[in-house]
């Protein structure tokens, strides 16, 4: 799993990287109350706006960590947006991208890294 300084997380499995937000991101929201996911076949690029998701604090944009095309949608975030606090680096996941780059998922920091930075915030 690797991690964003705007507190996003990939995890690559081939060509498809797996897109959420962390678990620090997830407390910081506080209780989630809706999420929008980008849809199927939208092209994104490294560091847009591709997602929303509002909580009882904020509205808040998702980043696309890597560049790619949008293959999967989590609607089950729809019906239980709850799901992004409960478990935010598992079934909490917002979208699939097919990644075009491959070199920016290696760019991104690994949880050693990511916990580091969390240190400085």
């Amino acid at each position: 799993m690797r991690f964003t300084k705007d507190h996003e997380w990939v995890e690559l499995n081939g060509d498809i990287a797996t897109v959420g937000v962390s678990a620090y991101a997830a407390e910081q929201l506080g209780d989630v109350v809706f999420v929008e996911v980008p849809e199927v076949g939208r092209q994104v690029k490294a560091g847009d706006g591709f997602a929303v998701v509002e909580s009882v604090k904020a509205a808040s944009d998702v980043y696309a960590p890597v560049s790619g095309e949008v293959v999967e949608a989590n609607g089950e975030l729809s019906a239980a947006p709850e799901t992004v606090n409960a478990a935010p680096e598992a079934a909490g996941w917002f979208a699939k991208v097919k990644v075009a780059n491959p070199a920016e998922v290696e760019a991104l920091m690994d949880r050693a890294a990511y916990e580091a930075y969390l240190q400085t915030l």
